[in-house]
């Protein structure tokens, strides 16, 4: 008798479980969770209907091309890096941009690390406007005090670039002057650009690690800025503390108006922590931004510590934010993994319609 009763609760337990995972009749969720995938320096642009996400691997760097934000495609190798020169080794974070119908790579290596003293940043250029055309090595940007002399060159990684004013500029993160250790604070440099390949003028000191909140660790560090605009207005959110360290976190810096000048430092108001962890998620850094499929939604894309010990061990993170009714992001906090979150809006109808096709 207990022996029969066992056997129908097992089964009626089994059916019930089995029917609670059931997917919707038409085979799409309606939800999804964190973490993605994994990864570190996650980087992922809209491009018409396309999500075009960028990273490096294996020395090299690959792309994917997706209409889905939440699943990423299988992505393609664009570019390997060279068995000898600057950029033969330690290829960092890179970035891809839709710049006059090419892509523009921006992405840090160097000759050889650890340490990693040696990081620049190279630019490569798409020959048309497909994402997954051949890549021309444009070189490496100039992004040391002397614009007449690039063996004079200063450490350079995580540049970003944007358009404002009719004008373009560059963004990154630089060393004071060149250093034989890579235990040295790190800046915010901004310039302005001749053309997306070349920097123009000089570089300008942006942002120093000085506030309590960016500081208090054993290295200071400004470091991953993104561009976020809307409404007429400018901001960089940037990576500071530790990367390593759950206590990585983001700054952000407010152009005043619409009419300042972008190379002035004093233009810029700096305002944070804006986005950090918190007992379920650890170390939050190097975001970027992308709009929902149709376009009502944005959504920060970020990447987080899998554990509290230091390390780079790190997963790829999304989730939606809203604004402030004095224009300014209010990104929320930051959501543990396994939370249920709903699917960016009008995805689910992109995957319905890619599902019937």
């Amino acid at each position: 008798m207990l022996k029969g009763f066992l056997t129908i609760f097992i089964t009626v337990a089994f059916f019930a479980c089995s029917k609670s995972q059931e997917l919707p009749k038409d085979g799409v969720k309606d939800t999804f969770t964190n973490p993605v995938w994994n990864g570190a320096d996650p980087w992922m642009v809209k491009q018409g209907d396309d999500y075009i996400y960028c990273y490096s691997s294996n020395n090299g760097i690959a792309v994917s091309s997706s209409k889905l934000m939440t699943k990423r495609a299988e992505a393609k190798f664009i570019w390997k890096a060279p068995s000898t020169g600057w950029n033969s080794n330690c290829v960092w974070a890179p970035e891809i941009h839709f710049i006059d119908g090419h892509w523009y790579v921006y992405y840090a290596a160097g000759e050889s690390g650890p340490p990693f003293i040696h990081q620049r940043t190279g630019v490569l250029r798409s020959s048309n406007d497909n994402v997954y055309s051949d890549y021309e090595d444009m070189g490496m940007l100039n992004t040391g005090d002397d614009p007449s002399d690039i063996s004079k060159n200063i450490w350079a990684i995580d540049m970003t670039v944007f358009k404002h004013g009719g004008k373009l500029y560059a963004v990154w993160s630089g060393w004071l002057e060149q250093m034989d250790t890579d235990a040295t604070p790190q800046h915010l440099y901004i310039q302005e650009m001749e053309n997306p390949y070349t920097l123009k003028g000089k570089r300008v000191l942006l942002s120093s690690p000085e506030k309590s909140w960016e500081t208090g660790g054993p290295l200071n560090l400004n470091e991953g800025p993104q561009i976020l605009m809307r409404n007429d207005q400018v901001f960089i959110v940037y990576s500071c503390r530790e990367s390593w360290l759950k206590e990585y976190r983001q700054g952000m810096l407010q152009l005043k108006s619409q009419d300042a000048d972008p190379l002035d430092p004093k233009s810029w108001i700096k305002k944070g922590p804006v986005f950090e962890g918190n007992n379920s998620v650890n170390g939050v850094g190097h975001v970027s931004f992308v709009k929902s499929p149709d376009g009502t939604e944005d959504w920060i894309i970020y990447h987080s510590k899998k554990s509290t010990e230091p390390g780079w061990d790190r997963d790829v993170r999304m989730q939606p934010f809203t604004w402030n009714a004095d224009g300014t992001p209010d990104f929320g906090e930051a959501v543990k993994a396994g939370e249920s979150l709903k699917r960016p809006s009008g995805e689910i109808d992109v995957e319905k319609l890619i599902n019937s096709n």
